[in-house]
């Protein structure tokens, strides 16, 4: 029996929720699959999974073997990695992830860059607007917007955001221009579900941070409906300013209460830093920090 092999059909059928799903990542029937993870459990003479029809979860063997088989597979990989001089030279597959709207509009011209200068390097990279787990989803590097809770991770700050409330000339022409918070009352708001947009918005005056209601005639599920809704004139909208770079520049979305703004959010570079870095993550690093920089620097617009 490939003992390896089957330790990583056990892994990631734990990791996808189902037999089925670790076989279309492996490229193997259900049966098979089915079959070696079946062959694992009679090699170890213990149950390792509970199946239904529904459903995989994890005995207490199972959770035991499951953190045994992530190491020694981690390691196996470290090996083998060293051995095709993966520390000696930038090669092999980087596994980035990045905020989606961010990824595309700053991470991806960079990931491009970076492909063109590093021939033996392949980059996977994962938009998501989610918090991943790096060590668990085998991840080299994320894109992190926000302030970083205390951990193990190595961070490199490259840059703020701030956080913006916006709107069209028309409907500034139209409904007035507001001078406070306070203001808001009296204008429509177009809010989205993501981390800048809540029923109420918060500013701040110096170090003091408040919360101001707003009366949501729009809710949207994406920053980019928010800000077509507002330059269509529906209301204001509050989102991240790397966002509406390119519509202020152009004329279309105006900011206003800038004066109010809350302290920007930093944006860094993540990784975990465990064991010797490999050359091809070091090289992304010192590529990928200098352009990133550059990037917010331009997209941090002031008016």
């Amino acid at each position: 029996m490939d003992r390896l092999g089957a330790m990583s059909l056990f892994v990631a059928a734990v990791e996808a929720g189902s037999l089925s799903a670790a076989g279309r990542r492996f490229g193997m029937p259900l049966a098979t699959v089915s079959r070696k993870v079946s062959d694992l459990e009679r090699h170890l003479k213990t149950r390792l999974l509970n199946r239904s029809t529904r459903q995989l979860t994890l005995t207490d063997a199972g959770q035991a073997y499951l953190a045994a088989c992530r190491r020694i597979l981690d390691e196996v990989g470290e090996a083998e990695r060293t051995a095709a001089g993966e520390y000696s030279a930038p090669r092999g597959e980087l596994i980035i992830t990045a905020p989606i709207v961010f990824g595309r509009l700053h991470v991806l011209p960079v990931v491009t860059g970076f492909l063109a200068a590093y021939p033996d390097v392949d980059i996977r990279l994962m938009l998501a607007d989610r918090l991943t787990q790096l060590v668990e989803e085998h991840i080299d590097l994320a894109i992190r917007i926000g302030e970083l809770p205390d951990s193990s991770l190595v961070a490199t700050r490259v840059g703020s955001i701030r956080r913006v409330v916006c709107a069209s000339p028309a409907y500034l022409a139209e409904h007035g221009t507001p001078k406070t918070p306070q203001d808001l009352a009296a204008h429509s708001s177009i809010t989205f579900e993501g981390p800048a947009s809540l029923a109420t918005w918060t500013f701040a005056t110096g170090k003091a941070e408040f919360s101001v209601a707003i009366r949501s005639r729009l809710r949207v599920n994406t920053a980019e409906a928010a800000i077509d809704a507002a330059i269509a004139g529906v209301g204001m909208t509050r989102v991240l300013s790397y966002q509406i770079a390119a519509a202020v520049r152009s004329g279309t979305l105006c900011p206003v209460l800038q004066a109010f703004e809350p302290q920007p959010w930093p944006v860094s570079l993540v990784h975990t830093g465990q064991g010797l870095l490999p050359v091809k993550l070091r090289a992304f690093l010192d590529f990928a920090a200098l352009r990133l920089k550059e990037r917010l620097e331009q997209a941090m617009w002031q008016t």
